[in-house]
């Protein structure tokens, strides 16, 4: 068996209606499905975080990390 994880369950995600936990037979499935996700997770969520897939033997992991603004700056609104 192959699992599907989202390490952290943000607002965005609880919202979408996707599923945590996810159970697959083949590896080949359980990988498309984790990175079509994180996919949809980069490209319709509220850019406050970003999604990669990280896969651990027969687990596969949507890591969830804060976005940091570009530039340098942390967002902190002394750098101007």
């Amino acid at each position: 068996m192959f699992t599907v994880n989202v390490e952290k369950e943000c607002g965005c995600f609880r919202k979408s209606g996707m599923k945590n936990g996810l159970v697959f037979d083949s590896k080949d499935d359980a990988l498309m499905k984790a990175q079509e996700m994180a996919n949809e997770m980069n490209e319709t969520f509220c850019k406050k975080h970003n999604f990669s897939v990280i896969e651990d033997k027969e687990h596969f992991t949507i890591r969830v990390e804060e976005n940091r603004p570009s530039g340098g700056c942390c967002g902190g609104g002394h750098c101007n």
